[in-house]
């Protein structure tokens, strides 16, 4: 039996927290939400505080002191996650870049597609990038082909962070060895799936930039990204990984 839980971290999101949770439970799949809050100052923890009563145990809450990283607020709903029985975690944003209505793509590319772990890609079939400046494309697109090139990791979009793991990817990472807490803890964790033998199935979906908040991309994220991935590849050759069981 599938159980399904949708990851969303948050930091200052009232703009669209009520708006994604309210579009995720509208699925005919019966997916819980679980909402990672930094202590957002505008609210937004009180606002899914506030839906928890109508959404009844589907909806759920972690909320942390201060703005901790991308990364370490994933790392924290997967050992929630792995506590309890899901089956299927997903990582997805608050902010409707990512279309609640493909996760149910994506966990059919883990149930019925032979994924271990399922990517919502923006470059798999062309560029499917919607208001973003061409030079975010470009910078996204290009960092993404320099990933492929310097690690051998077989994805077109190796940044990113709409995904669908199955348990047992969650359960065989040596999470607590993930180093990077920006986004390029989202090309960690892919490149560290395909290292222990987990399969990665690319699903082509329509990226659209926010409308409402302020994106939490700079450009020493890139940076960190570009940078980053030498560092990781140079430990990987001194690295044994656990293997897919």
């Amino acid at each position: 039996m599938v159980k399904a839980l949708v990851t969303i971290p948050t930091y200052n999101e009232a703009d669209n927290i009520d708006a994604i949770i309210r579009a995720v439970f509208a699925l005919d799949e019966p997916y819980e939400v679980l909402i990672v809050d930094d202590g957002s100052p505008d609210g937004t923890g009180d606002m899914v505080v506030a839906l928890q009563s109508e959404f009844k145990d589907r909806l759920h809450l972690l909320r942390r002191k201060g703005k901790n990283g991308l990364g370490t607020a994933y790392l924290t709903a997967f050992a929630w996650a792995l506590e309890r029985d899901y089956t299927h975690v997903f990582e997805m944003d608050a902010d409707f870049s990512h279309d609640p209505s493909d996760l149910p793509r994506l966990l059919h590319a883990c149930t019925d597609e032979g994924g271990d772990l399922a990517v919502g890609s923006r470059y798999v079939k062309g560029v499917n990038v919607v208001n973003w400046p061409m030079s975010r494309v470009l910078l996204s697109y290009f960092a993404s082909k320099y990933v492929r090139t310097v690690t051998g990791l077989p994805v077109a979009d190796s940044t990113a962070g709409f995904k669908c793991y199955r348990r047992e990817v969650l359960e065989t990472l040596p999470l607590k060895n993930i180093r990077f807490v920006g986004y390029a803890f989202q090309i960690e964790m892919k490149f560290t799936a395909w290292k222990c033998g987990f399969t990665i199935k690319e699903v082509p979906v329509i990226f659209t930039d926010r409308k409402y908040g302020d994106s939490k991309m700079n450009r020493g994220i890139f940076t960190e990204a570009i940078f980053g991935v030498i560092s990781m590849k140079m430990r990987s050759w001194f690295k044994k990984y656990p293997t897919k069981a």
